[in-house]
């Protein structure tokens, strides 16, 4: 007897132009995708009461609550993946979305094909990969300056048991460093094994990624900020000894 086919995701777009508005839902219908819509936070929060949806496409320019107001309290809220578009690539705009907890920016106007990329880059950082039930593999967990990051569940942990609250492109970006510590990982490396895309040498929002990273770890322990250091001209360092196993 075959397996269930795994339930469509849903992708709620909040966008305040009906025509795009109505042309992504259409284009992620056509991919496979579940899309719910609305035209600004108000509806977004009738939606998201409603129903969770996988990710979220917030545009930054919206009437009344704008975009980046929206991503800021959807973050305090929880992990819900976030991709944000933006107006002309603005590095304002993208950087400041960043800070605020987007997962993933798109510049208008965009590709569609890049869009779908870009979703699904956001959702396999978001969902762990499906396991074997029959035979569950043990965890992989990796232990650095007293704390624990399982790499499976994408969580991070004090001793005591206490969680480090990272989104999943804080996770991926503490991952590459987790994978490979005491070397030098340039900007360009990061961005390509973060995000999936070839880096543009002008691209600063790995700075960006790398200070709210540093921020959330120093929440738990004021050391363990210090634990990325910056190479001038190089990018940066992962300075901690890492232990597999717990």
């Amino acid at each position: 007897m075959s397996a269930p086919a795994p339930a469509a995701k849903t992708i709620l777009i909040v966008e305040d132009d009906r025509e795009i508005r109505s042309l992504l839902a259409d284009f992620l219908a056509r991919e496979g995708y579940v899309p719910r819509m609305a035209e600004d936070g108000r509806a977004m929060d009738a939606a998201l009461a409603e129903e969770r949806p996988h990710l979220v496409i917030l545009d930054i320019m919206l009437p009344g609550e704008d975009g980046l107001s929206i991503c800021r309290r959807l973050r305090a809220r929880g992990d819900l993946p976030i991709l944000m578009l933006t107006a002309k690539g603005d590095d304002v705009d993208r950087i400041v979305g960043l800070e605020v907890g987007a997962d993933d920016y798109l510049p208008k106007p965009f590709n569609p094909r890049e869009l779908l990329a870009r979703i699904r880059a956001v959702l396999r950082r978001s969902v762990p990969a499906a396991s074997d039930m029959a035979v569950p593999a043990p965890r992989r967990t990796v232990g650095f300056a007293g704390l624990v990051a399982d790499l499976d569940a994408r969580s991070v942990q004090t001793a005591n048991g206490t969680e480090v609250d990272l989104t999943s492109a804080e996770f991926e970006l503490l991952a590459c460093f987790l994978e490979r510590p005491r070397r030098v990982l340039s900007r360009e490396q990061l961005l390509d094994w973060t995000r999936g895309r070839n880096a543009d040498p002008f691209d600063r929002t790995i700075d960006v990624s790398v200070s709210r990273l540093r921020r959330k770890l120093a929440t738990v322990d004021a050391d363990a900020a210090q634990l990325i250091k910056t190479v001038r001209n190089g990018g940066y360092l992962f300075s901690a000894t890492v232990t597999t196993g717990r």
